[in-house]
């Protein structure tokens, strides 16, 4: 269904993009048409409409593109060339009269706007055209021979304009680009150095970060520039005014010292100097070398100062230090025509003049530095935020290596991870190109960057300069990129070391101070973040996983049960639930202790995870149960993997410490198996039905795998033999059978030797006491289902009860008071092949009605518990 979707949708765009195209054909069909034989008015006039919308569609459509397609140029180029055709054919008849030229200079206009390759399609589609044209229009028998003779000297014409506009033109138009280019290169390099000198921008660099600080830097240096630019200029222009100057002129020294540059002026002089000037000559020299007022006046009309290009045409100056917390920072200089030097009032002023272009270059300095840290405040706000969101160790080192790429410029970035416990750093995760085989290295604490980082708890390299020969970062074998700058941060958490975070970049001085700074909040940002991910990890392995096998837990089961169960009715797929329980348990914690019983019980969890595929789902349910969910598995494949985890248990042998010395048992389980939706539509009914088919397997004498059916439904267990008595109480209808008969066995006894005394029941204990000989007490110790035993001999083997058969339960006779007992239900399990000891029907009072199996498991003599009874 999704390949058929995405085809039509391929199928509509190729449609969309070629209709353009398929209309200029059409079209220049018709004008073929036309040429042979003039069309109807009507089919004229609806051609004409129809080119005229295309034309102007696809000429709106160029017009409002910046960078237009090479698609886009043939369309409009081809319609154009079909309305010329047309029009030159409605006016002259023909190809031949002076209407042509006009298609030279479609041809050209198209070469001048088009793409090269569109303009070489459209002029071959002209040739193609006229050629057509010629051979429709031809009398007698036409051919294209002939109209390609008749046609090649306006094809030449067509190439010649085609490639002389083309050269031509488009020659102008890179001069003209490139010129503007220049000058605009010229005044951002003129912004930016005043900028620097006015100490809005730090020292240039080849690294001051990414492209985003960048064109922050540079919005900042421009507002500020023209804010400097205004202030000075209203104050040399008031200057101007109040004292009748004939020129007021600001001049900043480079940082250097060695030349002066025109900050503003305020002048009418047509001859003046643009400058750079040296800071030794004339009388910028006097005033920077005393570091005070140099004003001279009854200058001679020869008299040549540092900035008039030829003769002065003043006759009074006077040139002013600019000090700036008593640095010499540049020169004010003001002149006049008339020969009358300055008074003491006009320097003062001078002065004040100076003062105030010193206020307003400062105060700009400090609103650029508010920006500045502004925006910074903004990118570690944007961090916070990114980091705050991040819930897992992946989410919050993207998030990390995210910010500090806004930051600054990065190219390449990793973060470690530190396991104090055995001293051993982890590369986690890591960005850049050709690095991914760093991901997942592990090393010791050694002498690299990354230790001592975390050793000293401080930042390295100094000013993040790497030099590869004699630093390291990782260890010898496992290094990053080579790079110029590299910095390597710590990530604490109340100095509790967690990790680091690498940064490099490919240019030099990449992490300066004010960078650094930044990036060193980032770092503690980060490791907080990643102290909570980790944090909020362990809280959600505690709430869904059981802490001694690491699967599942309960409530977290029944989550995915009702989410898996939910997917197989939406797609109709079958899902299998198996119910896994040890058999004999509590004998092996009584026999051996609880830390035994834990072993098996996670060894038993590791079964089930070998044995599973990855999209079914394992939990321990509680003490020794276990439950599996199997998606896409019917009644079949989950016996098979019920079968495999039966036998696998039975093959393993557990180690454990004891109370008495090493402990080697082994252990069976029992399975009971349903399958959705035969079983149930629900969680609950699946489940219910694999408990059911679980009491089977019990009852049938453990080990085994029961699959649920139809027939278990309601209490009545076909496959199953009936429940074993409580203990102490006497087995129903044994009370009334001749003391010769046999005792019927417990559940489970069918696994003993006939030769020696079997498990009975509390209510055989009346016989006497020569017929069941006591066992022997090493034997009493563990049930031979938990731990390896002796094997009993072959006679004893083969007179020991079978495993029961299914046996029909025998309704009870509606018109008669006796009832008939299912075979079994005297307590003893049925023989299997062999007949089932006859025994007395009960009165009418003792039958009881049929229900379900009570929801508690049955009980049996214990010989290791009761010794008594069993002797």
């Amino acid at each position: 269904m999704a390949n058929l979707v995405l085809a039509v949708l391929t199928a509509r765009r190729i449609a969309r993009n070629a209709a353009p195209l398929a209309c200029a054909l059409a079209l220049g069909g018709l004008v073929v048409l036309d040429a042979a034989a003039p069309l109807p008015p009507v089919v004229a006039a609806a051609a004409l409409l129809v080119l005229l919308a295309a034309l102007v569609h696809r000429a709106r459509r160029r017009a409002a593109a910046i960078e237009a397609s090479a698609l886009l140029d043939l369309e409009v180029g081809a319609l154009l060339v079909i309305a010329t055709f047309a029009a030159v054919l409605r006016l002259d008849g023909s190809l031949d009269g002076g209407a042509h030229a006009a298609l030279y200079v479609v041809i050209a206009l198209v070469s001048a706007f088009a793409r090269p390759g569109a303009s070489l399609l459209v002029a071959l589609a002209a040739a193609a055209l006229e050629i057509a044209v010629r051979a429709a229009a031809a009398r007698g028998a036409p051919t294209l021979l002939a109209a390609a003779r008749a046609a090649a000297p306006h094809v030449g014409f067509m190439a010649v304009f085609s490639v002389l506009n083309a050269a031509v033109l488009r020659a102008e138009i890179g001069r003209v680009r490139r010129a503007s280019s220049t000058r605009l290169k010229a005044e951002m390099d003129r912004l930016r150095d005043d900028a620097r000198s006015y100490r809005l921008l730090s020292a240039p660099s080849h690294a001051r970060g990414a492209a985003a600080q960048k064109g922050d830097d540079e919005r900042l240096a421009r507002s500020g520039v023209e804010e400097i630019h205004q202030s000075v200029l209203f104050a040399l222009r008031l200057l101007r005014e109040s004292l009748e100057l004939y020129t007021a002129m600001l001049l900043w020294q480079n940082d250097a010292g060695t030349h002066l540059r025109i900050s503003e002026l305020a002048s009418d002089a047509p001859n003046l100097s643009e400058g750079p000037f040296l800071s030794g000559d004339g009388v910028f020299g006097a005033a920077i070398t005393q570091r005070a007022p140099v004003v001279v006046s009854g200058l001679k009309p020869g008299y040549k100062l540092p900035y008039y290009v030829g003769p002065s045409p003043v006759r009074a100056a006077c040139a002013l230090p600019v000090f700036e917390h008593g640095q010499l920072r540049g020169v004010l200089v003001v002149d006049r025509v008339e020969d009358r030097p300055f008074s003491p009032r006009e320097l003062e002023l001078i002065d004040e003049a100076c003062r105030y272009a010193v206020r307003a270059i400062q105060n700009e300095r400090v609103f650029v530095q508010l920006e500045r840290a502004k925006v910074e405040q903004g990118k570690l706000y944007r961090a916070a935020e990114a980091l705050g969101a991040a819930t897992t160790e992946a989410g919050v080192v993207e998030a990390g290596v995210t910010s500090a790429r806004e930051i600054t410029s990065v190219d390449f970035a990793a973060v470690t991870l530190y396991d104090e416990a055995q001293k051993v750093h982890e590369i986690r995760a890591v960005s850049g190109e050709g690095v991914s085989e760093l991901t997942g290295q592990r090393f010791r604490q050694n002498a690299g960057l990354v230790s001592m980082v975390l050793q000293n708890r401080h930042p390295l390299p100094y000013r993040g300069e790497y030099d590869e020969k004699r630093q390291v970062v990782f260890t010898r074998r496992v290094t990053p990129p080579p790079m110029p700058s590299i910095i390597v941060l710590p990530l604490l958490v109340h100095d509790r070391p967690l990790g680091t975070l690498v940064l490099g970049s490919r240019r030099r001085a990449a992490f300066n101070d004010s960078v650094r700074s930044t990036l060193e909040v980032l770092a503690s940002h980060m490791a907080v973040s990643l102290s909570n991910a980790r944090m909020m990890r362990r809280l959600e392995e505690l709430a869904t996983m059981d802490g001694l096998t690491g699967l599942l837990n309960k409530r977290a089961m029944l989550e995915v049960a009702e989410q898996k169960i939910t997917a197989a009715r939406r797609f109709s797929r079958r899902l299998s639930v198996l119910v896994t329980d040890i058999d004999h348990f509590k004998k092996v914690n009584d026999t051996y202790g609880h830390d035994v019983g834990d072993v098996i019980i996670k060894g038993l969890g590791d079964v089930l995870r070998r044995a599973k595929r990855t999209t079914d789902a394992v939990a321990r349910f509680g003490g020794e149960e276990f439950v599996v969910i199997c998606e896409e598995t019917d009644a079949r494949g989950a016996m098979l993997l019920a079968e495999r985890v039966r036998e696998e248990l039975g093959r393993t042998t557990f180690h454990a410490a004891g109370s008495a010395g090493p402990v080697q048992c082994q252990v069976t389980c029992s399975i009971g198996v349903a399958t959705y939706p035969e079983a149930g539509g629900t969680w609950e009914e699946l489940f219910k039905a694999a408990d059911e088919a679980l009491y089977v397997s019990k009852r049938s004498g453990r080990n085994r795998s029961t699959a649920w059916s139809p027939s278990m439904r309601g209490g009545a267990h076909p496959s199953a033999a009936p429940a074993a008595p409580e203990p102490g109480a006497p087995v129903k209808g044994a009370s009334q059978a001749p003391a010769a008969a046999a005792p019927a066995p417990a559940k489970g006894a069918s696994q003993a030797p006939a030769a020696a005394a079997p498990a009975l029941a509390k209510g055989a204990s009346q016989a006497p006491a020569a017929a069941a000989p006591a066992p022997a007490r090493a034997a009493a110790q563990a049930p031979a289902s938990v731990r390896p035993a002796a094997a009993a001999p072959a006679s004893a083997r083969a007179s020991a009860p079978a495993a029961p058969a299914p046996a029909a339960p025998q309704r009870r006779p509606s018109g008669g008071s006796a009832a008939v007992t299912p075979p079994g239900h005297d307590g003893a399990p049925s023989a299997g092949k062999r007949a089932a000891p006859a025994t007395p029907a009960r009165a009418p009072a003792e039958v009881e009605p049929r229900s379900k199996p009570k929801t508690r498991r049955p009980t049996e003599p214990d010989p290791v518990s009761n010794p008594k009874s069993a002797a």
